[in-house]
């Protein structure tokens, strides 16, 4: 069994020995600590003069098995590359995020799977948590006046480092973060919730965002719509509460008010609430009506953006929604009407060179192909109906822009779908069908 620890190596001598590309690799951490590097190809006793740490590598077995036994007798720690035996210490996989460093050894058994462990570490670790640190480090003697006894301020650090000072900061939003942090110091034991505005994607579970998979499992209530599916909710917290608040056209469970005060009572009870939509929050999906919710209840909110239906619906489709002279626009269009009508600048859609993605238009097609062909599209453009895009129930509907209109009433069974409109539509790639080479 090893014992882990870190040194401290700022204006230090380390010495390494060798030539390569290994032991270039083995400097390139030790610079960043603020090591003072001594370099030489083979060994010799006196450059371990004055030095704190020694490493070799790519140089001759002599030369390792002398700077091994010479570095031990002096009480230096030293390491030989993938020579387990000639080391003192082991050099851990290692990540680093500010003042935040996580290291992991195999004892020098497995290097390699010491690199895959720390690569599924990273996976899941907030880049920016370093800025977490730096929040608690701004804070320590303030902390520790008001909080003097140990339990009540480890609790309060637990609650600050997961609550919105924590997330705030995890967002680059540091002013923020440490106004938050002031406040909740202020008033410790007061309720500190926030509310996250979270984009669940198609309804893949593998196509949510790390930031949104860390938030669902952190989550106290998740407030859902109707195009999030089971597979991303299972991502979530099993014991978080769930509250459907899902809409469809002239079907609203809960209003739209009444969803922005029910986000910010949330909060102010101090939970951390994950507004979970599908696709991005702030494409067609009202995210900015809550944001300004929060911000004027005085709600800390962050926004995670989701992986939004047209690019999805494309994706999938092998279809480029804009191509090297055809499409040098794409143009996201809701199909909803507006006072019965369908309130578009039909013009401007009927332009040359651009894609089309008609969000929410199943039930105006006939409208909207009667507003394209009259200021100029024509009908026979590229166009395409997709059903439950970016999941594995995707469904294509692919023709002429007059087909689909004719067709697609009857072809839609009920899932969320997408219209592509556009001469890019028709330069979607046909995929090569997979040969299974027999045994």
């Amino acid at each position: 069994m090893n014992y882990p620890a870190f040194l401290k190596l700022d204006g230090r001598q380390v010495l390494l020995v060798g030539e390569g590309e290994v032991i270039e690799r083995k400097a390139e951490p030790l610079v960043r600590a603020g090591a003072v590097l001594r370099r030489a190809p083979h060994f010799a006793p006196a450059l371990l003069d004055g030095c704190a740490l020694a490493i070799g590598a790519d140089a001759p077995d002599a030369d390792l098995f002398a700077l091994s036994e010479a570095a031990q007798a002096r009480g230096i720690p030293v390491n030989i590359v993938d020579r387990p035996a000639l080391c003192s210490f082991i050099m851990p996989a290692v990540i680093e995020r500010d003042d935040i460093t996580v290291a992991v050894s195999t004892g020098g058994a497995a290097p390699v799977l010491a690199r895959m462990i720390r690569q599924k570490i990273e996976a899941v670790l907030p880049p920016l948590i370093g800025r977490v640190a730096a929040l608690g480090a701004r804070f320590q003697a303030a902390v520790r006046a008001r909080l003097p006894g140990l339990p009540e301020r480890r609790a309060f650090l637990e609650r600050a480092f997961t609550g919105a000072p924590a997330e705030l900061a995890l967002a680059g939003r540091q002013a923020e973060a440490e106004a938050a942090f002031t406040a909740m110091l202020d008033a410790p034991t007061a309720p500190t919730g926030m509310v996250f505005l979270v984009g669940g994607g198609p309804g893949a579970a593998d196509l949510l965002t790390l930031r949104a998979l860390r938030l669902l499992g952190e989550a106290d209530v998740i407030v859902h719509d109707r195009l999030v599916g089971d597979d991303v909710l299972a991502m979530a917290r099993r014991d978080a509460e769930r509250i459907f608040v899902g809409k469809s056209r002239a079907n609203h469970c809960l209003p739209q008010d009444e969803i922005n005060a029910l986000l910010v009572r949330l909060a102010r009870q101090g939970k951390r609430v994950v507004r979970l939509k599908g696709g991005d929050p702030f494409v067609f999906g009202r995210g900015g009506e809550e944001a300004r919710a929060c911000a004027e209840a005085g709600v800390a909110f962050e926004v995670v953006p989701g992986v939004t239906a047209a690019l999805a619906c494309a994706a999938q489709a092998a279809l480029p929604l804009t191509h090297r002279g055809v499409a040098r626009m794409l143009t996201f269009v809701t199909g909803h009407t507006k006072d019965g009508r369908l309130d578009l600048d039909f013009a401007a859609l009927a332009r040359p060179g651009q894609t089309l993605a008609v969000y929410m238009g199943v039930a105006t097609l006939r409208a909207l192909h009667e507003g394209l062909t009259r200021a100029g599209l024509p009908a026979s453009t590229p166009a395409m109906m997709i059903e439950n895009g970016g999941t594995p129930r995707q469904r294509e509907l692919r023709g002429a822009l007059s087909a689909i209109v004719a067709e697609a009433p009857d072809w839609v069974q009920g899932g969320p779908a997408l219209l592509l409109v556009g001469e890019a539509v028709g330069e979607a790639i046909s995929r090569p069908m997979r040969v299974t080479e027999p045994a």
